[in-house]
């Protein structure tokens, strides 16, 4: 909880802030937003600036600096964007691959990390045993019961989760 006299400093100066910073942004969302942020970095630091001539001034300084940083970042994105142009469409998704995402996340962890690392990592059961500070046994039980599960989840034309 902050200090009562940080919550008056809040009170009587937030207004003001945003109008100011606002004229500057051309926006009051973003003003309200950087100077919010402000007030976030003030918060470990008020014991020292409460001292200051003006605390309002260093919160105007930070909200400033980093309404300029916005705007240089959207600068730098938009300047990306006309070099590389936008970014490439995604397909949409696999059906295959959604099943098989879906009958992944019905297994246990235990053997979700293992059957991933055979099948997709190419890991052997001595590998994966290691990796996993687990007995042979305990992967090969592992990667046998989530075959299983996953057979019967890709098999099931419903699904379980249809």
């Amino acid at each position: 909880m902050p200090p009562p006299e940080l919550e008056e400093f809040y009170a009587s100066s937030y207004r003001r802030l945003v109008g100011v910073v606002a004229a500057a942004a051309g926006s009051a969302a973003e003003a309200e937003e950087v100077v919010q942020e402000a007030f976030v970095r003030l918060l470990p630091r008020w014991q020292r600036v409460q001292g200051f001539e003006d605390p309002e001034a260093w919160v105007r300084g930070v909200a400033f600096r980093l309404l300029s940083n916005r705007l240089r970042k959207a600068r730098n994105g938009v300047r990306a964007l006309l070099v590389h142009g936008p970014p490439a469409l995604e397909p949409p998704p696999n059906p295959d691959r959604l099943d098989v995402e879906r009958a992944l996340a019905d297994l246990t962890l235990s053997q979700r990390q293992v059957v991933v690392l055979h099948h997709l990592v190419q890991m052997d059961v001595l590998e994966i045993a290691a990796v996993l500070n687990l007995p042979v046994g305990t992967v090969k039980s592992r990667l046998s019961r989530g075959r299983v599960a996953l057979a019967a989840a890709l098999s099931d034309p419903e699904g379980a989760h249809a």
